[in-house]
């Protein structure tokens, strides 16, 4: 019998509410994609296409979809009616707006009533969204946690370089080098 990979096991979501957001969620999907996570990218609005969010929402569990994470920008209503009709995990990735800088997202989807919880990253945050369902996935995935703490050690290192090389080479030239 052949070990399952983390394609055959797990489906993560990523639904946003206009084309617009696609750009702040496309860091989501590359790292799920590079730690070998099936990802769904769906355009579904809270408000021009709510029938069709519903069916997505409702559906998901049945579907393996183990983590939704929903970008929204302005009203920014997507993560919330996301999370009302499912008990899967939603992250809401508040998106930058031209009004109000993303302000306005952030606080819609932080301000859940209670009962209904949305994780909520950073104003444009999307790599922290694909990152905090990977934590989500490796409380049950061994290997995936594995893949965690090297990505983990990876960036420790990337530090510790640049760190190095601002030491040896002076604030002017790194910043010339950079």
């Amino acid at each position: 019998m052949s070990e399952l990979s983390p394609q055959d096991i797990y489906k993560i979501a990523v639904v946003m509410g206009s084309d617009s957001d696609l750009k702040t969620l496309k860091p989501a999907v590359d790292i799920l994609r590079e730690f070998g996570i099936k990802t769904e990218v769906f355009i579904l609005s809270a408000h021009r296409t709510p029938i069709e969010m519903m069916e997505y929402a409702k559906n998901a569990e049945s579907e393996n979809i183990k983590v939704i994470i929903a970008g929204a920008g302005g009203a920014a209503h997507l993560p919330g009616m996301m999370a009302s009709l499912t008990c899967i995990p939603v992250i809401g990735v508040p998106v930058e707006s031209k009004t109000l800088n993303g302000i306005d997202s952030l606080l819609s989807i932080v301000q859940m009533p209670a009962g209904i919880p949305v994780a909520t990253v950073a104003i444009n945050g999307g790599q922290n969204a694909g990152l905090l369902a990977i934590e989500m996935i490796s409380l049950f995935d061994e290997s995936m946690k594995e893949d965690l703490k090297k990505y983990r050690e990876n960036l420790h290192k990337q530090v510790r370089t640049k760190n190095s090389k601002l030491s040896t080479i002076g604030v002017e030239n790194y910043l010339q080098n950079k």
